[in-house]
């Protein structure tokens, strides 16, 4: 039996980690800068409840964070540090290497959580990737894009999820009124928790293609591709993800393979689970992104049922130093996910869904509570609900997920 410290819930609400760690038998320390938001989430809190300890720092000022795990350290010793947000991977690495633990090297964390400078440093490496700089002012922003013309994405250095992302892809696009340069920064983004955004941004050329995701664990610098996530998008100028078909890792998949895993090596990517975003473009796979943890957005669920198997269990395993078997697909290979949105903004009141006892749904989740305000999807926050389903053909799987979020009966309220 482990004695796990989890930072924080990815999405603030997603339990799939502490269940697998009460499954296995492990107990658990949970940190986090704001314990009234799980507290306000009767489910999340109830499982929370299973915690040894609960410690609540906030602010999250790490001395005393540090001080505060050793103490129960020294009690009761940590032998694995998990944290599946982008927010706190570097103090989580931190904390590993006080405590011992395998983990992402801290070094790798802290350039992990800009995404210029992992650009700059694929650039030393010879990794192909679209061209890119850096803006911190509004002057500076304008100056770049003019340099680079169109059409660019702009995108946080910091930022995670899809959000405060744009795409300026035609001259009208530059209209003041639409999308004023000049007015950028500073930007005010609160990515919860007691975090803001460092207003960095990186202005990337627009990539047209496919976008995958590719979901990896690595153990002591020897990386595994576990499959890839093709991933469907909402109508420009939408950046959210309406939905995705994850599948096994194949031979198929060895030049997207070699690309990812060169892109780890230049981050020097040691140990842990990555979620890298690749764009499948004319001249090859090209970077989107490098996340230094588990895929989220519930999808590391959706690559278990296409495994057969708890990437969180194996992702607890690989931490506290046991033998993760490799995994291949399992008996319906195929797991597709579509996001239920609203096609008009208002307040959320409930959803009616579809009577269905099909073996090949797997899991049907409504994340939005009554109250909450819903609009058309510009970014992932804005999504409802999902479901995900199994089958051995992908275009069966994928009818039957339309098909469901098509018979979904929402009910919203004006504001």
């Amino acid at each position: 039996m482990a004695h796990l410290l989890i930072l924080e819930l990815p999405g603030g609400n997603d339990t799939d980690l502490l269940q697998a760690a009460m499954d296995r038998g492990d107990t658990f320390t949970f940190l986090t800068a704001q314990q009234d938001h799980y507290q306000q989430q009767p489910k999340v809190w109830d499982m929370l409840g299973a915690a040894r300890d609960i410690l609540e720092i906030t602010p999250f000022d790490y001395a005393e964070v540090e001080a505060r795990v050793l103490a129960i350290h020294a009690i009761s010793a940590f032998d694995a540090v998990l944290c599946l947000i982008d927010t706190r991977v570097v103090e989580a690495a931190r904390l590993a290497a006080r405590l011992g633990c395998r983990h992402l090297n801290h070094a790798s964390a802290v350039l992990l959580r800009d995404k210029f400078n992992v650009r700059c440093r694929l650039r030393e490496r010879g990794i192909a990737q679209p061209e890119f700089e850096l803006a911190t002012s509004n002057a500076m922003l304008t100056t770049v894009v003019e340099h680079m013309g169109l059409p660019v994405l702009i995108k946080p250095c910091d930022g995670y999820g899809s959000q405060n992302i744009i795409v300026l892809r035609y001259p009208e696009d530059r209209d003041p009124l639409l999308c004023p340069l000049d007015d950028f920064l500073p930007s005010h983004a609160d990515y919860g928790l007691g975090v803001l955004a460092t207003d960095r941004l990186l202005v990337e050329r627009y990539m047209p293609g496919t976008v995958i995701g590719c979901d990896t664990m690595t153990i002591d610098g020897r990386h595994r591709l576990l499959g890839i996530n093709e991933k469907i998008f909402f109508e420009p100028p939408s950046f959210a993800i309406r939905g995705g078909c994850f599948k096994a890792n194949t031979l198929a998949f060895q030049e997207i393979e070699q690309y990812v895993f060169a892109a780890l090596d230049a981050v020097d990517f040691d140990w842990g689970a990555a979620h890298t975003e690749l764009m499948i473009t004319d001249d090859g796979p090209r970077l989107i992104e490098i996340n230094p943890r588990l895929v989220g957005a519930k999808i590391a669920r959706l690559v278990g049922y296409a495994l057969d198997a708890s990437v969180h269990k194996d992702l607890i395993a690989l931490h506290v130093g046991e033998t993760v078997p490799p995994r291949t697909a399992g008996a319906n290979g195929y797991a597709v996910t579509r996001w239920l949105v609203a096609n008009e903004e208002g307040a959320f009141d409930h959803v009616d869904l579809p009577n269905s006892d099909d073996p090949r749904i797997r899991c049907v989740e409504i994340l939005k509570k009554p109250g909450d305000y819903v609009g058309p999807p510009f970014e992932n926050a804005d999504r409802i609900g999902y479901v995900m389903v199994c089958s051995h053909s992908q275009h069966e799987a994928e009818l039957l997920a339309d098909a469901f979020i098509a018979q979904c009966k929402l009910t919203i309220y004006p504001l």
